[in-house]
């Protein structure tokens, strides 16, 4: 694991618990080519909110901590 996966991780971790709360929660997958891929679960599986809370709160964080982050993408 790279440095880089390291960080998405731990700052991932972070996040996870505000997820829990409303039943989802989020896990790595992996990143290639500065995109990072993750897959959300639990609720955040079926809620309309889902495309929100990836791109303007798990997005925000990881590319405003890591800059050479592109962007997320979430695999189902």
């Amino acid at each position: 694991m790279t440095e880089t996966e390291e960080k998405i991780k731990k700052i991932l971790n972070d996040i996870r618990p505000m997820l829990q709360q409303d039943g989802g929660d989020v896990e790595f997958i992996s990143f290639e080519n500065k995109v990072v891929k993750v897959r959300l679960k639990g609720a955040c599986t079926g809620c309309a909110m889902s495309r929100i809370t990836l791109k303007n709160g798990i997005e925000r964080v990881l590319v405003k901590q890591i800059p050479e982050i592109k962007y997320i993408e979430n695999i189902e």
